[in-house]
């Protein structure tokens, strides 16, 4: 049977999957601008992720509820931090480096990108009919939640970060 959206479920999911492109093309494009490694790989590894919701988003504008048991995985750990992490965060707390200022620009920006994201997820999950789409519509705010979780790590792990 198809999924039957109100006009206010498509608008809200036309705004979601607006979201879940520019999240693609942000760690993309991060991804090619960062100067450490580690974050590439990282803002690699959160592109895929990304476009997995936006496939379930689409899926869900046309009429077809996502089978979320298919991609659950658990969040993906941030490797050990090492000796480079350790000189990073020394150099950032010196001051920092004009590397480590673009890559702390690049970070604060997706930290902010994921906390918005996971915000408007809300909103959505709210005004949803249909229980099978608000479960999958959680699961992806909860990684939308994780990736924040993953660059609050990074960004902590440098010195970028610093919660008083």
């Amino acid at each position: 049977m198809a999924l039957k959206l109100t006009a206010k479920e498509k608008m809200l999911l036309q705004d979601q999957k607006a979201h879940e492109e520019l999240c693609i093309q942000k760690y993309q494009n991060y991804s090619n601008q960062a100067q450490d490694p580690q974050l590439k790989q990282l803002f690699d590894s959160l592109a895929p992720k990304e476009q997995e919701h936006l496939n379930s988003i689409n899926q869900i504008l046309a009429g077809q509820v996502p089978n979320i048991q298919q991609s659950q995985q658990a969040g993906q750990q941030m490797p050990q931090i090492g000796q480079q992490g350790q000189q990073n965060q020394q150099t950032q707390m010196l001051g920092g480096t004009m590397a480590n200022q673009n890559d702390s620009t690049l970070c604060s920006d997706m930290l902010a990108t994921e906390k918005y994201v996971s915000g408007t997820y809300d909103t959505t999950i709210f005004e949803c009919i249909d229980t099978n789409v608000r479960q999958v519509l959680n699961h992806i705010q909860k990684e939308e939640q994780e990736h924040g979780e993953q660059i609050f790590n990074y960004m902590q792990s440098k010195g970028m970060y610093n919660p008083q």
